[in-house]
């Protein structure tokens, strides 16, 4: 059984890294578990490139806390001024042994009044709890998940991502030469 650490106690993370290892290795078992590391970055990332660092700073967080795992994994969301507008997205960063995969999410953009609350320095998952009357809705369904209904929701929306991330681990004689 392999072992996979994921940089954060946050159920919908712990979920999404097992439901993507598993959908892209069926034949492979996995264990999951979580440590609480720091991702380097500010506590609500503001752009794309602080939102991949803290991905990146997670899992090699998470590799120097549990050295003796088969992966570890990243888990950042961000978000990014476009105009007046505010993106919202994720980066994950896979570490193994062999080398690093990366992938990121879709992009949605959130309601004014979110958007108003994370540009004046609140976290998403804080400012989502203020405007939709909810409690800790980050480690439920997510912005996504009350924007859309949950059709679809935090834990389906970073399991793409993780899959994305793991592409040049199912593929590895593709991306033998940009291995570390």
């Amino acid at each position: 059984m392999l072992t996979i650490v994921v940089a954060s106690s946050n159920p919908v993370k712990l979920h999404a890294a097992l439901n993507g290892f598993q959908r892209m290795f069926p034949d492979q078992e996995f264990r999951v578990h979580g440590v609480q590391v720091s991702s380097g970055v500010g506590c609500q990332p503001m752009s794309n490139a602080e939102t991949l660092q803290g991905a990146l700073n997670r899992a090699k967080e998470a590799q120097q806390a549990q050295p003796m795992a088969d992966y570890w994994v990243g888990i950042e969301g961000g978000v990014e001024i476009e105009g007046e507008e505010l993106a919202a997205f994720a980066w994950v960063a896979v570490e193994s042994r062999a080398g690093l995969g990366k992938g990121r999410t879709g992009t949605f953009y959130l309601p004014p009044q979110v958007a108003a609350l994370v540009r004046a320095g609140k976290e998403l998952g804080e400012a989502d709890d203020i405007i939709f009357g909810r409690t800790n809705s980050k480690q439920e369904n997510g912005a996504i998940g009350i924007l859309t209904g949950d059709v679809i929701d935090r834990v389906s929306l970073y399991e793409q991502a993780v899959i994305l991330a793991l592409v040049s681990f199912k593929n590895p004689q593709l991306y033998q030469a940009t291995r570390s």
